[in-house]
């Protein structure tokens, strides 16, 4: 399957615009690809119980899970920045690197990570920004 970049980031930025986030102004879209070609976005949601947000790699995770999606998760694209305007590089935070790692674990994949910026788009895979990873293979 071809990998297309830029359409995965254009997915994320239209899912960056769903975003509820009157707290902080912070509005982050992501973009999970599959090797079947599904593409499953997420927004964060943030709650005036500040624990109780989402980040929105979070959100599309659950959202694959909901649809069945537990394996081939070949790339994610996520943007961020204040009030929807791009900024610098958004990376996933440690939590939603656990999430994604879960998922990617599940299909025994490590897909590209492109964290968008302004002017930028950093490329990693998920095992460089969570390296060695606590997964479902260690439990047994």
């Amino acid at each position: 399957m071809t990998i297309d970049r830029d359409s995965l980031i254009a997915k994320a930025r239209a899912a960056q615009g769903q975003a509820y986030a009157p707290y902080s102004n912070f509005h982050v879209g992501a973009a999970l690809l599959f090797a079947d070609g599904s593409v499953v976005t997420g927004a964060n949601v943030e709650n005036a119980s500040y624990g109780l947000a989402l980040c929105a790699e979070t959100s599309a995770v659950a959202g694959a899970m909901n649809r069945g999606l537990r394996g081939g998760l070949l790339a994610v694209a996520v943007i961020g920045g204040l009030q929807g305007e791009d900024g610098p590089v958004v990376t996933p935070c440690g939590r939603c690197r656990q999430v994604l790692n879960e998922l990617a674990q599940l299909g025994g994949t490590d897909p590209v990570i492109w964290c968008v910026g302004a002017d930028e788009v950093l490329e990693l895979q998920l095992s460089a920004l969570l390296p060695h990873a606590f997964g479902p293979a260690n439990l047994g």
